[in-house]
């Protein structure tokens, strides 16, 4: 079994060797850069995690790892543009660094090369991996759809919240565990135990992502701390406060979430005071120990030996503890 810093090397090696188009320059120097910047390759290396759990020729499918890698690069390069955040992993998003209608169409392509990637292997595989990866990437749009509906809605639920981010971050993780397992020839029930494993790991990956954003380090972070709060995103926090709070507590949540002229730096300490008062940080780290916890009961009905699992129970403690 390979270990996640084996496989990740693997994918960084075989991204830094790949071409993406020569002519014009301004359609694919960006795409190397959004490329360029790193991050963690979590869906990548998860793929070849599944796959590596029964066999272990995973270079037979870097191909269609980076292809996940591909894809899921190019939602980030269009959510940095509609949310008009200035900094992807410490560095200038592509519609700064350049502008939007480069990120736009720069983007566009790396999610047709993305599809070129994935197509790349045996015929078997094709039909059944590929309908997935398209599905895939269609929920991925309904839960973006779905977020910036929220933007103008204060009445977000829990069980809303839940399902958004189910579709925009977890689907991606559940199809690049069952994808990995599709081409190694996994029992079926594997799959979909893979694949529950994958949705139920994205959520509390995504919660964790919430509270990071509000109590994580910058330099870690790799994005300004505050920014839910800056653009009154409705995270799980945000929703948790308005529900938790008294009315004394939701009336200035509301007063930050309708003020026009602040001090940016006053709304995140403003608001981020109110959130102690409340205690929103501790019920979302009960939720994310909660879905990873159904992440772990998924793992244990895949039937292969214990140690080979583990590697995927690792990269799970990993993310859910992760600060950055």
């Amino acid at each position: 079994m390979f270990t996640d810093s084996q496989l990740l090397e693997k994918v960084n090696n075989y991204i830094s060797h790949l071409t993406y188009g020569e002519q014009p320059r301004g359609l694919y120097e960006p795409i190397e850069y959004a490329m360029s910047l790193g991050g963690k390759r979590v869906r990548p290396v998860l793929m070849l995690m599944a796959y590596n759990l029964y066999r272990d020729d995973v270079d037979r499918i870097l191909t269609q790892a980076t292809g996940i890698e591909m894809y899921h690069n190019h939602t980030l390069v269009h959510d940095d543009l509609m949310d008009k955040a200035d900094l992807r992993r410490g560095k200038p998003t592509v519609y700064k660094k350049w502008n939007e209608n480069t990120a736009i169409l720069s983007g566009d392509v790396m999610l047709l090369l993305a599809y070129k990637l994935m197509t790349g292997m045996g015929d078997s595989y094709v039909p059944s991996v590929m309908r997935l990866f398209s599905e895939t990437a269609m929920q991925i749009c309904e839960g973006q759809q779905l977020d910036m509906e929220f933007e103008t809605r204060m009445d977000v639920n829990e069980d809303e919240y839940l399902e958004m981010i189910r579709l925009k971050t977890s689907v991606l993780m559940a199809a690049s565990l069952k994808i990995g397992s599709i081409m190694a020839e996994a029992p079926t029930d594997d799959a979909q135990s893979l694949y529950d494993f994958g949705i139920n790991l994205g959520v509390a990956f995504q919660l964790r992502d919430d509270l990071l954003d509000v109590y994580g380090n910058e330099k870690t972070f790799g994005k300004k701390i505050g920014g839910d709060i800056l653009s009154n995103k409705k995270t799980y926090l945000l929703i948790q406060a308005l529900r938790h709070g008294n009315e004394a507590q939701v009336k200035e949540l509301k007063r930050w979430i309708d003020a026009k002229d602040y001090d940016p730096l006053e709304k995140i300490k403003g608001v981020t005071a109110l959130y102690d008062e409340i205690g929103v940080r501790s019920l979302c780290e009960d939720r994310i120990a909660h879905f990873t916890q159904l992440a772990e009961s998924n793992i244990n009905m895949v039937k292969v030996p214990e140690e080979k699992k583990q590697q995927l129970l690792n990269e799970m403690n990993k993310l859910m503890y992760r600060e950055a």
